[in-house]
């Protein structure tokens, strides 16, 4: 295990920009936006095609951005990411085979969870940072406080995504059991809409 669990140095940036980038060049904009502007942390979704090229770019450009990459769907995409200097990486779903790889390899992956079961299948192979997801369309803040109660005692924490905004990002993360919150909103964020967002993650 690294000095630092992947829960502990997320919840250091609080607020995770979830990036769906067409080419390098708009990646690289972008994420030199987030660094300026106090939020150097981003992940990097395996929807379009440019995802593993954006990643390497990020990477090499701006070392001090804690990059992930997410929509991590199956094995070949989780050593395409984790090749292309991927941090961790996170799933919606969960998948067995694909945890399965990742712990082999030493991977940070936390795959996505939004019933009881799915967690303790996950905790069972060894997760123990989870992404909720679809965070408000299954059920809100209430959803997740209520699910993990039973698994407080085993030190899971959570990542919300879907439906998180920068009007309720406050009250997710004022739940223990939430690491950071995944802000799909800030993929298409003006600088101002990305300076409102550090802002509120410092202010927590």
């Amino acid at each position: 295990m690294a000095e630092m669990t992947i829960a502990e140095k997320l919840a250091q940036y609080k607020i995770i920009p979830v990036l769906v980038l067409n080419d390098v060049e708009s990646g690289l904009k972008r994420c030199e936006m987030l660094c300026k502007n106090g939020l150097p942390v981003a992940e990097i979704t395996f929807r379009t095609a440019a995802a593993e090229d954006v990643i390497k770019a990020v990477s090499k450009e701006f070392p001090e951005m804690f990059i992930g990459a997410g929509t991590i769907l199956n094995v070949k995409d989780l050593h395409r990411a984790f090749n292309a200097g991927a941090k961790f990486a996170v799933a919606p779903g969960f998948n067995p085979t694909v945890v399965k790889e990742a712990m082999a390899n030493n991977y940070t992956f936390a795959p996505g969870i939004c019933t009881p079961s799915e967690i303790e299948q996950a905790y069972e192979l060894g997760c123990n940072f989870l992404k909720f997801f679809p965070a408000e369309a299954a059920g809100g803040v209430k959803m997740l406080s209520s699910i993990a109660a039973p698994y407080k005692h085993l030190g899971i924490k959570f990542m919300p995504t879907g439906g998180v905004t920068i009007e309720n990002a406050a009250d997710w993360l004022a739940l223990d059991v939430v690491a950071a919150a995944g802000g799909t909103w800030l993929n298409k964020a003006d600088e101002e809409g990305i300076r409102k967002a550090a802002a509120l993650a410092a202010s927590l």
